[in-house]
């Protein structure tokens, strides 16, 4: 099972809005081997090493070693298809 780690700066409300919605959109497409997994800001260093990208709400100032997915996009629905097919190609 793949993970994708989703974090927002609290890691409370909106990362568990897109995580919501992006499990949805993946168990539509039946691709029920994904895992989506909410963190904070602070734990994402730690959970990166096992992730297959990363949704991030906030701005990113650093480089990642995974896709870095733009999750506002599964809050206003704009290139949200295209975000939604870049955690489907992480996880092949």
């Amino acid at each position: 099972m793949k993970k994708i780690i989703v974090a927002c700066g609290s890691g409370v409300a909106t990362s568990q809005t897109v995580a919501s919605k992006v499990t949805r959109l993946l168990k539509e497409k039946n691709l029920n081997n994904i895992k989506i997994e909410v963190v904070d800001l602070k734990s994402v260093d730690t959970h990166i090493k096992s992730s297959a990208a990363y949704i991030a709400i906030t701005k990113i100032e650093k480089e990642y070693p995974v896709p870095v997915i733009n999750g506002i996009a599964f809050l206003t629905g704009i290139n949200m298809d295209l975000e939604l097919q870049k955690i489907i190609d992480a996880c092949k």
